[in-house]
């Protein structure tokens, strides 16, 4: 028997301490982020130890199509261009949200249970591996933005009542709207940056709609979808020569598009861990290798690098964890945030930019990178991460739904 012992600062207990923990890693997707959520998962899977997990490969295609992995780790390698497709060990499935069910994933082409282990209603290709099909004691969602971080695949595992890494349907949701997660950090008392949000209906134009907003904020700004993730669509716009195209290429992702005033600083994260009593890292810098931290800069590039910790004052490092613990709690966070800030050079305001609800978790990424600098290593930080998700689901589990 596999002995588990929840790691120091988590709660709560294994469902079956008889064998090892089964845990479903989530990722791909639809969104722009597709490439960055299987490097994500990449790393979560080769973290996780053999010895104490039995890891379930679930993918999900550009095209929203689900397929379940016998070897997860092996089908992220062997993707050409980072594309999650059917082949050799790999079935289509669909999810099937219904609670007590000793299986939720099911075989598309023969409707029956899949991960038996056998070659009934296989493709082409090697079996799965037995088990592989078995409900989840767990789930790592990795699939970022788009029906991944917003709310709309904590909802599917909340109606299968599954337990799941990560933060509920509100505070996903909260988490990817810029708006209104910058309004409810206002109601707050959280400072954020000066911001206006502006509803694109159509091809953009000369609208006072935009043009007055923009002006009231004055240039340079950041034009952003109001929805979306690792700064795809952000553009930041000198004058008002630029606007227009920004207003199109972020309205591409949302017809909601947030336009922000450029804070003249430095760009600091850090990262939160807990639920009802969360704890922040120290904080960390990113340095951008191109005029800001875009999506090749973050992924691709190299050109960025990172500061841990932060060179800030201790007075400066003590605000950064105070609010970001403030902007977790005032969301409804749990287990896990990264909560970004930029520090204005010419007054020392620290402001909170965004708050993810699911950070990456690849090799350059800030959340496991500040919680190692922090002393929590990557194993033990997934560990904790996964109690978290049983801890949380235990007492959504005790809770009344009916008189």
């Amino acid at each position: 028997m596999t002995e588990h012992v929840a790691p120091p600062g988590s709660a709560g207990s294994l469902p079956h301490p008889d064998r090892k923990l089964r845990v479903g890693i989530v990722f791909g997707g639809r969104s722009g982020e597709h490439e960055v959520s299987l490097m994500s998962a990449r790393a979560v899977v080769a973290a996780l130890d053999p010895a104490k997990y039995d890891v379930i490969g679930i993918g999900i295609t550009r095209e929203g199509r689900w397929l379940l992995a016998g070897d997860p780790l092996g089908q992220l390698l062997q993707q050409a261009g980072a594309r999650i497709e059917a082949g050799p060990g790999t079935r289509a499935v669909t999810f099937v949200p219904q609670p007590g069910e000793a299986a939720v994933l099911r075989l598309d082409d023969m409707g029956g249970q899949a991960g038996c282990g056998t070659e009934r209603g296989a493709m082409e290709g090697a079996p799965l591996a037995p088990g592989a099909g078995a409900r989840p004691d767990v789930i790592f969602p990795l699939v970022h933005g788009t029906h991944g971080e917003d709310g709309s695949l904590q909802g599917l595992l909340d109606l299968a009542e599954i337990p799941y890494v990560g933060p509920g349907i509100l505070a996903s949701a909260v988490g990817m709207d810029k708006a209104v997660f910058k309004a409810l950090m206002q109601a707050h008392g959280i400072p954020v940056s000066p911001w206006r949000l502006v509803t694109v209906r159509g091809r953009p134009g000369e609208s006072a709609d935009w043009l007055h907003p923009a002006g009231e904020l004055g240039y340079p700004l950041f034009v952003k979808p109001a929805n979306g993730g690792s700064s795809l669509g952000v553009t930041k716009v000198k004058s008002v020569a630029g606007l227009e195209a920004a207003i199109r290429e972020a309205a591409e992702y949302d017809s909601r598009v947030l336009l922000e005033r450029a804070i003249a600083g430095r760009e600091l994260e850090c990262a939160v861990l807990g639920n009802d009593d969360p704890e922040a890292s120290i904080a960390g810098e990113v340095i951008p290798g191109h005029e800001f931290y875009d999506y090749e800069d973050k992924y691709f590039d190299d050109k960025s690098r990172t500061e841990i910790p932060a060179r800030i004052t201790p007075e400066q490092m003590s605000a950064v964890r105070e609010l970001s613990v403030r902007a977790f709690r005032a969301i409804d966070g749990a287990g896990m945030a990264r909560v970004d800030f930029f520090l204005d050079e010419a007054t020392g305001e620290l402001f909170v930019n965004e708050l993810n609800t699911i950070p990456g978790f690849t090799r350059i990424s800030m959340y496991p990178k500040l919680w190692e600098a922090s002393g929590i290593a990557f194993p033990v930080l997934l560990e904790r991460l996964i109690f978290l998700a049983l801890e949380r689901s235990e007492r959504l589990r005790q809770r009344k739904l009916s008189p």
